[in-house]
């Protein structure tokens, strides 16, 4: 497989699982990610599926999901305990014990994502992969495009502002 399909790939599924990936240091309420059976039909819309892949991704997106919300609550009760423990009176030994804790569970939530994106890509057949890429690929254009757009109109903003 390419770089690029990697990409590509791995573009997809963070787009998949990142709803439900939230790094410890991020306190801002959270929406609840799409069902594992939306996402897959998102997937089946791009890549046509058969029924098996189907099935398969299903069982996976619900596996990872589930482990990454344990994880992810662990680590909001860990970053709360952080928080409270600021002030003069402060135990360091605790600190760095919640700390360490906090970093393991990030790096358990990468590692998830890494084995889920893996996964993924063994699910799918190369034609399927190149298909992925090619949107994929298209969706980055457009997105780049819409950057372009938004400088340019910021440009003229800023501009009409200084006339």
């Amino acid at each position: 497989m390419s770089v690029s399909q990697s990409l590509a790939v791995s573009a997809l599924t963070v787009a998949l699982v990142a709803p439900a990936v939230v790094t410890a240091q991020q306190a801002m309420p959270q929406q609840q990610p799409p069902s594992a059976q939306d996402q897959v039909s998102q997937l089946d819309e791009l890549v046509d599926l058969d029924e098996s892949q189907e099935q398969e991704l299903l069982a996976l997106l619900e596996d990872t999901q589930g482990r990454l919300q344990e994880l992810e609550s662990e680590a909001q009760t860990l970053q709360a305990q952080l928080q409270e423990q600021v002030g003069a009176d402060y135990d360091e030994a605790s600190i760095r014990r919640d700390a360490d804790r906090l970093g393991d569970l990030t790096g358990e939530m990468s590692a998830e994502s890494v084995l889920m994106q893996s996964r993924l890509q063994a699910t799918l057949t190369q034609q399927q992969r190149d298909e992925l890429e090619r949107q994929m690929q298209a969706q980055r254009e457009q997105m780049r495009q819409m950057q372009e757009q938004m400088q340019q109109q910021q440009q003229q903003q800023q501009q009409q502002q200084a006339e």
